[in-house]
């Protein structure tokens, strides 16, 4: 005879009352992290060490702030180095897990996508790191092309312009006309999963 399936157990956080491995998903995960480091801490190995990294920054700025001196036999205190505690100072921005922020290459970057065999849709990234304004560059792409231009959200969150046709034949000619900063070497265009230079 098989044995009778047992319940699971489930462990719900005590600040959102979602289940402890959902609680990232939820309305505020800041307000749910001690409580997950007290009870739930192998759910979130990330977060322990990351408790543990701030609490070893607090040590060593508490250090830092008290400071040792020693006086030698004349009497003159020693020059301590405050360049190499200023450059330590200075503030990363880091994603979560620890990452570094990546900063953005200035580049334009084009490419192709067929869409129901025949449609095609050409997405021009990267225009807005030149300093060009988006929408006025969707107005110009479409009179120049002849055809449908939108500025929309990419699929990293970034805006972008679609343009529907195959353009990529005379893009990089109007684009280094219309928008001198922007250099025809700063432009790519991706065929085949790969970055090729318009140049």
């Amino acid at each position: 005879m098989a044995e009778k399936p047992q319940p699971v157990k489930v462990l719900y956080c005590g600040v959102c009352s979602l289940p402890a491995e959902y609680c990232e998903f939820g309305p505020d995960f800041e307000k749910c992290k001690p409580w997950l480091l007290e009870n739930a801490p192998d759910l979130y190995p990330d977060l322990l060490k990351e408790a543990n990294g701030k609490e070893a920054d607090k040590v060593s700025e508490q250090l830092q702030s008290v400071g040792i001196s020693s006086s030698s036999a004349d009497g003159a205190v020693p020059a301590t180095s405050t360049d190499a505690t200023s450059t330590s100072k200075e503030e990363v921005k880091r994603l979560p897990g620890g990452k570094m922020k990546k900063k953005d290459k200035k580049e334009v970057v084009i490419e192709k996508v067929v869409r129901n065999k025949r449609k095609c849709v050409t997405i021009v990234k990267g225009l807005d790191l030149f300093g060009v304004k988006l929408s006025d560059a969707s107005k110009k792409l479409g009179k120049k092309f002849a055809s449908g231009a939108s500025v929309v959200k990419g699929p990293t969150e970034k805006e972008q312009i679609d343009v529907q046709g195959d353009i990529s034949y005379d893009i990089v000619e109007f684009i280094t006309e219309t928008w001198p900063d922007v250099p025809e070497s700063a432009i790519y265009f991706i065929e085949d999963g790969r970055k090729v230079a318009a140049a």
